[in-house]
């Protein structure tokens, strides 16, 4: 089924050839295997294998977000105006 030679044969692969390649299909996929249209077939036939890959999709999911900038709120951005409203401009201090 996949031409390239990197991969198993998507149709006839076994549970231990989807755990050697595990690593190189989260690589591709962007870290959401489940969604890769090759593997539906293998992950509903092998409900071990979707569930690691459920696992692992949470993981990934989790721990790219303790790195993404949080975004201040709303009134953070508010505070910080009327604060430099409160204060007087370099040349009003002269």
């Amino acid at each position: 089924m996949t031409s390239n030679p990197e991969f198993p044969d998507f149709d006839t692969m076994t549970p231990a050839d989807f755990e050697q390649y595990l690593p190189e299909f989260f690589a591709n996929g962007d870290g959401h295997v489940s969604t890769d249209p090759r593997l539906q077939t293998f992950l509903r036939n092998n409900p071990d294998c979707a569930a690691l890959v459920r696992d692992l999709e949470t993981i990934a999911d989790t721990a790219k977000s303790l790195f993404a900038p949080a975004e201040p709120s709303d009134n953070v951005w508010s505070n910080i105006q009327n604060k430099l409203k409160q204060e007087p401009a370099d040349d009003e201090l002269r």
